[in-house]
């Protein structure tokens, strides 16, 4: 330190004060100096109650995107591979974190085949148990003819219904075979036509003389019934199907109901039957009274055949229905019902059954024809020259053709009110 001048107010060289501060060397003399007198710097030692700054941490650097070729440091272990997973990359492994779903393809793939095959058993099995008629008649009979022509019959017989369903269905107790329903059902080239005949229809019977038709079946059978029409109408029966007196009631609860549509209203005690006019759903016992009703209208019998087809047709639609076949108890109530019901035609195969089932829902509208056999009165006589020509459109197989005036609700010349 340079000499301090005068008037400069600190201690002066060679006063007390300063040989005290600086030491006898003064401010110069080294501090290697061993005087023992020289000043020592003594660490300042914080008080207790003097607030002490900390000192200040920095931030950490931010984590370097990725690692440099040149570090060293160990890299992290592979998360070890799931049991059964191929290896990753290339091979094919699937990535970290992907799961498998619950349910796979190949599982309702599996699904949907089994329902497929229960679609496909179940009418095999039911088949199986199905009773089969022997209708067809011996002697000579008409020559095969396009398309294919199904005998429908509802017999009335009593047999196996108990006293308690007599009485719900409203039977009554009458003894024997008859039968109330008579149907024709032609396929072929043109629209169905599905063609009732009256059961008071008076015809010829072999070995019989001239009778009401459903005499036929209560004399003979099916095989004398199939030989009356053949005989009188020259239309050759290829496949024949009976519906029991409670079947038709069973059928429509198989199926949920149907819908009917009454152009008035009807009560028939008889018939155990009591509706209000217009559209409306109808169980088994309501349809059952519907097709059997015949004293609600002036022209009887020939009103029954009417109803009688229309309960039919609906049957059909609900039996083909989407939900029939999406609903595997519906299913199953429907097909397994069958054996209780029906009866089909010795001969008849699954497939000829099931096409019979599926042209019965072609019978109405557009998709086919529904009409009574051309008559001349009530009583009832086939008129000679219309039932004639309408026998020779369906040995034809040419129902395309059938003028609207010959195929009427009645039977009876169109504009012509009973």
């Amino acid at each position: 330190m340079a000499d301090r001048p005068p008037g400069s107010g600190g201690p002066e060289e060679g006063t007390p004060e300063y040989d005290w501060l600086y030491g006898k060397g003064g401010p110069d003399t080294p501090t290697n100096d061993a005087d023992a007198d020289a000043t020592r710097v003594v660490p300042r030692q914080p008080r207790a109650d003097e607030t002490r700054m900390m000192p200040t941490v920095p931030p950490p650097s931010p984590r370097p995107a990725s690692r440099p070729a040149s570090s060293t440091a160990p890299s992290p272990p592979p998360p070890p591979a799931r049991a059964g997973s191929g290896a990753s990359g290339s091979s094919g492994g699937r990535s970290r974190g992907f799961r498998r779903p619950r349910f796979r393809v190949r599982w309702i793939l599996l699904l949907v085949l089994l329902y497929i095959a229960y679609l496909v058993i179940v009418p095999f099995y039911a088949w199986h148990q199905v009773h089969k008629v022997a209708w067809e008649p011996s002697g000579q009979r008409p020559d095969d003819q396009p398309g294919t022509t199904y005998l429908l019959v509802g017999s009335d017989s009593r047999a196996g219904l108990s006293a308690a369903e007599r009485k719900k269905l409203g039977t009554g107790n009458a003894a024997g075979q008859r039968t109330d329903t008579i149907l024709i059902l032609h396929t072929g080239d043109g629209p169905n036509l599905l063609m009732s005949i009256p059961r008071d229809s008076l015809v010829d019977i072999p070995g019989h003389g001239t009778s009401k038709i459903n005499a036929a079946f209560a004399y003979g059978g099916p095989k004398l019934l199939v030989r009356t029409i053949e005989g009188d109408t020259g239309i050759r029966i290829d496949d024949y199907v009976e519906i029991g007196l409670g079947g038709l009631a069973g059928v429509v609860d198989a199926v949920g109901g149907i819908t009917i549509c009454p152009t008035e209203d009807m009560q028939d005690k008889l018939a155990n039957l009591d509706i209000k006019k217009g559209c409306q759903e109808a169980d088994g016992t309501t349809a059952l009274g519907y097709a059997r009703s015949r004293h609600t209208s002036n022209i009887g019998d020939i009103d029954r055949v009417k109803h009688q087809r229309e309960v039919v047709s609906a049957v059909g639609d609900a039996v083909i229905s989407p939900w029939t076949f999406l609903n595997p108890f519906r299913y199953w109530n429907l097909l397994t019902s069958v054996p209780d019901f029906f009866a089909f035609g010795e001969g008849t195969s699954t497939v000829r059954a099931g096409m019979w089932a599926s042209a019965m829902t072609h019978v109405n509208g557009d998709n086919g024809l529904s009409c009574v056999v051309p008559i001349a009165d009530l009583a009832v006589h086939w008129d000679p020259d219309r039932s004639k020509e309408m026998f020779g459109y369906i040995i034809d197989d040419k129902t395309s053709d059938i003028p609207k005036s010959l195929c009427t609700p009645t039977g009876l010349p169109k504009g012509v009110v009973p």
